[in-house]
């Protein structure tokens, strides 16, 4: 396995970067909470991570190993104890439209249409384009994601499947340099996890946006992914070892299942998470 394993500040060299310095640098972060007695809760300790312009990063762990924490400050929601985060060179000290963040529950206003949804996005970031020229970008992202037909439904009438593109939509149609994911496929039955995976990546392989996601499921990781994170348990949680993912792109699910590195990988994966950092039962 050594062949496809980095530490978790070496920088895989798969994109051409447009400048010589790093992309997004996560360096000796940790982040530490006051608790009611005067005592404290170290979340996470001295993480360190460099993704460079246009990967694709998954972040796996247990629960309370900090994933969200990490994401969070990279979205700009929160700031480190110590350490910084980087995005070109210059330290996040807040949420900007560089960075845009799905989460799990869609986020999406339910008296608004699917179409309103995006374009009050893109009217924020956009203040000085015409109404046309907003309008325009708005059905441009939603044909991406499909949901063309579904513009003029609200949130109600539609799947959380649907809801979910409409994030994704959203999100994309200010031409974020990050996009960060929550779990954004968490809630969703099989099938259309599989659905949206597929259409992730062909939206990715068109933007080639740098993607940041959550996810507890080792199958979409080794799917998605450049390169998969995998974080030791919490308190005081760090990255265990980042696991670079060989196969070549465009992929084909079916295809990659047949490989014997896919198993390889798969319970390499596994066995970090459930035998080396097992998870604590009370």
């Amino acid at each position: 396995m050594q062949s496809v394993m980095t530490s978790a500040t070496q920088s895989p060299l798969k994109v051409e970067q447009p400048s010589s310095q790093p992309f997004l640098v996560v360096e000796n972060v940790s982040k530490v909470y006051e608790l009611p007695k005067g005592d404290t809760y170290t979340v996470l300790q001295d993480v360190n991570l460099t993704i460079n312009q246009g990967e694709f990063i998954c972040v796996i762990g247990h629960s309370g190993c900090g994933k969200t924490t990490l994401l969070n400050m990279v979205s700009g929601f929160s700031k480190p104890t110590t350490g910084e985060v980087r995005l070109n060179g210059k330290v996040i000290q807040g949420p900007g439209p560089d960075r845009m963040v799905v989460f799990q529950g869609y986020a999406l206003l339910p008296w608004l249409s699917v179409f309103e949804n995006v374009y009050l996005a893109v009217n924020s970031v956009y203040p000085q384009k015409t109404k046309a020229e907003k309008s325009q970008i708005v059905k441009e992202h939603l044909a991406m994601v499909g949901l063309t037909e579904a513009a003029d439904k609200t949130p109600p009438q539609i799947s959380g499947g649907m809801k979910q593109r409409v994030a994704i939509a959203r999100a994309l149609s200010i031409r974020p340099e990050v996009l960060v994911l929550d779990e954004p496929f968490g809630a969703l039955d099989a099938i259309t996890k599989e659905e949206l995976q597929e259409e992730l990546l062909k939206i990715w392989n068109n933007s080639r946006c740098t993607v940041l996601m959550i996810t507890h499921d080792i199958d979409e990781a080794l799917f998605l992914a450049d390169k998969l994170v995998m974080m030791t348990n919490g308190p005081a949680a760090n990255i265990g070892e980042v696991m670079e993912i060989p196969f070549k792109r465009p992929r084909d699910r079916s295809r990659i299942m047949e490989t014997p590195e896919y198993y390889k990988l798969r319970n390499y994966a596994l066995d970090f998470l459930y035998n080396r950092f097992a998870h604590d039962v009370d």
